[in-house]
């Protein structure tokens, strides 16, 4: 089978963030196959510093609930420091990802509580049946995490091909400690973020837009 630039690119343009899942699980088959895919992705030395703690069925309902009561205690404190600030351009592409959602479901300027009743939907893993833990070898360092970047979009990717919906999430793997006790994660590993998948709901208004993208010649600094 050939795959050309258009197919790669056409994968890659259907790709968004699903904020609104149906319960159906994915098959075990098909989750299998995905992260068969995703495993192909390059890594520094070929460590393949990646381990995947995957939930469905009653395992997901656990961790929902138990990430939704840790959320409310407000005690963020994820193993890989998030970023200090947003400066310029990276702050206007943040805003207009946030104010598209909230348009998109009804969150109006200056309504807090909508804001964070929508935030909220993060710990709610947006209903799916589906979470993947990705977290890394400490010793690896920001190696480690640049390559689980990787794996995060062929992840992605390839559950994109397989009609699978993802969002990949920061603000799960905020809650590092919770993680780590519930699944008994390693305390030499790093948890990097959550995957959370499955089928979208298609006429869920959080689904309903998509974020732009700069163009090539803003991310090119051409040498030639």
């Amino acid at each position: 089978m050939t795959v050309t630039p258009a197919d790669l690119d056409s994968l890659m343009a259907a790709r968004y963030s699903c904020r609104a899942f149906r319960p159906d699980p994915v098959p075990r088959p098909v989750i299998e196959a995905i992260v068969a895919s995703a495993r192909r992705v390059p890594s520094w030395c070929n460590a393949q510093p990646w381990q995947v703690t995957l939930t469905s069925g009653a395992e997901t309902e656990a961790l929902r609930g138990g990430l939704m009561a840790e959320a409310a205690t407000g005690a963020h404190a994820p193993d890989l420091p998030f970023p200090e600030s947003y400066p310029g351009v990276y702050r206007d592409r943040r805003r207009g990802c946030g104010w598209q959602l909230y348009e998109a479901v009804g969150v109006t300027k200056g309504d807090r509580d909508g804001s964070a009743r929508q935030n909220a939907r993060n710990f709610a893993l947006f209903d799916a049946p589906h979470c993947a833990i990705l977290s890394s070898p400490s010793a690896l360092g920001p190696y480690g995490a640049l390559d689980c970047g990787g794996f995060v979009t062929g992840f992605c990717l390839a559950a994109q091909a397989a009609g699978v919906a993802t969002i990949p999430q920061a603000a799960v793997a905020s809650f590092a400690p919770f993680l780590h006790r519930h699944f008994d994660i390693p305390e030499d590993r790093l948890i990097l973020c959550a995957i959370s998948f499955g089928y979208a709901q298609d006429d869920a208004p959080a689904n309903r837009f998509r974020t732009p993208r700069a163009e090539v010649d803003e991310i090119v600094d051409w040498r030639g």
